[in-house]
């Protein structure tokens, strides 16, 4: 771990001199030593573009332009599209931190944070978390067949990676809940995991399709979202949902979550 550490290449983005003040500590301790500091989006970008880093964590708010915006310029270049991003915020509502998780953050990191924090921040974001593979009696995971419907290619791509890691090698996507409705009228699945958001057929509305609808109903269903209104999770969690995951996701715990739900299933 201290090795992998010790080889990061990070772009720090924050216009706070204290806050970056702690930060860089925070990298001195955790034995991050190769790392750039700016304070603008401007500046991120020419350092980003010039010589991708292996890590960017940048705060929301800057003096030119956003942490959404700063990510999405990322996403649109091909050389940093999978660039691993971590958000610093104070922010915790919906509505503010859903448009920097659905425009490609790995992770978002509130403020105030501990050394701790911030390194699990980076295992989880650089993928060095490995879980192992699904256990479950009587099935081999390279045989499950696997649904994955996200609006945002960038999330499926990161939830069908993570699939990957534990052993799921058959997965189909999906782009929003209409696609996926034709989907499982033709073919059987052993999961399905859904966003809750989506512009045409939402997750809720795709889980009561699957729950009332189509011929697999009791189909293990896992929302990963960044939904924070209790009600709607209610609502989801009362039309029979599997597992509710928050987006981004700690690996380790989708693993459980999925476990569990499949073992009774």
């Amino acid at each position: 771990m201290e090795h992998q550490l010790a080889t990061l290449y990070v772009i720090l983005v924050e216009p706070s001199r204290s806050q970056s003040k702690i930060i860089l500590q925070q990298f001195e301790e955790l034995g991050i030593v190769q790392y750039k500091h700016v304070e603008t989006g401007a500046a991120a970008q020419e350092l980003i573009f010039d010589d991708v880093p292996d890590l960017v964590i940048s705060s929301l708010h800057l003096e030119d332009m956003t942490g959404r915006d700063l990510v999405l310029k990322m996403r649109d270049q091909a050389a940093t599209e999978t660039t691993p991003f971590i958000l610093i915020s104070t922010a915790t509502s919906f509505r503010e931190l859903d448009p920097i998780k659905q425009a490609g953050a790995s992770a978002v990191l509130p403020k105030p944070f501990s050394v701790k924090d911030l390194k699990r921040a980076v295992m989880n974001t650089m993928d060095w978390e490995h879980p192992d593979q699904i256990e479950l009696e009587d099935l081999d995971p390279e045989n499950l067949d696997v649904l994955v419907v996200d609006d945002s290619g960038m999330a499926r791509k990161m939830i069908s990676r993570t699939l990957n890691k534990m052993g799921i090698e058959k997965i189909t996507e999906a782009a929003d809940g209409a696609d996926a409705i034709p989907l499982i009228q033709a073919n059987l699945y052993d999961l399905i995991v859904t966003d809750f958001n989506m512009p045409e057929v939402d997750g809720h509305e795709l889980l009561r399709y699957i729950r009332n609808e189509s011929n697999q109903s009791s189909v293990p269903v896992l929302m990963v979202t960044t939904e924070g209104d209790a009600s709607k999770l209610a609502a989801v969690q009362h039309d029979g949902v599997s597992a509710i995951v928050d987006k981004p996701f700690d690996v380790t715990e989708v693993k459980q979550l999925i476990e569990s739900s499949m073992a009774f299933n």
